[in-house]
């Protein structure tokens, strides 16, 4: 448990801390968890959390920690242990049912709990640091 407390620590010693930075690495962990290619004949984006997710288990937990690693940003904002919890569900939600073969990988087609993830993180930083709010084109 201390090693993964020092670990925590030197990956935030090494991170930028301030608002615009942490939403800007939380957009581009979404991005790739969910929308980071086209499914050919679907026209559909999706990202690594479909993809990883068609290897049984394995790519569900890979996925499902790289999901944490975005609540574990928003606890660095101070957010609520309530939008926390909220968005650990999300990701446990998605891990689990994923992890079911093939009804799982349909599920994650249309279940992006990273996206829903940063819609509850920008209306935080939307709310408390207005100065990261970025206007999308």
């Amino acid at each position: 448990m201390a090693q993964l407390r020092a670990a925590q620590a030197r990956l935030a010693a090494a991170l930028p801390t301030d608002p615009a930075a942490v939403r800007k690495r939380v957009e581009a962990m979404e991005h790739v968890l969910e929308r980071s290619f086209t499914l050919p004949g679907l026209n559909r984006k999706v990202g690594l959390d479909f993809a990883l997710g068609l290897v049984p288990v394995v790519g569900d937990i890979i996925t499902g920690a790289m999901g944490m690693y975005i609540v574990w940003e928003a606890r660095n904002l101070g957010m609520s242990k309530l939008q926390l919890a909220r968005m650990a569900a999300n990701v446990g939600f998605d891990t689990l049912v994923g992890a079911v073969p093939l009804a799982g990988d349909m599920f994650d087609l249309f279940w992006r709990s990273n996206t829903r993830n940063l819609k509850i993180i920008r209306k935080h930083l939307d709310r408390h640091h207005p100065a990261t709010r970025i206007i999308d084109q």
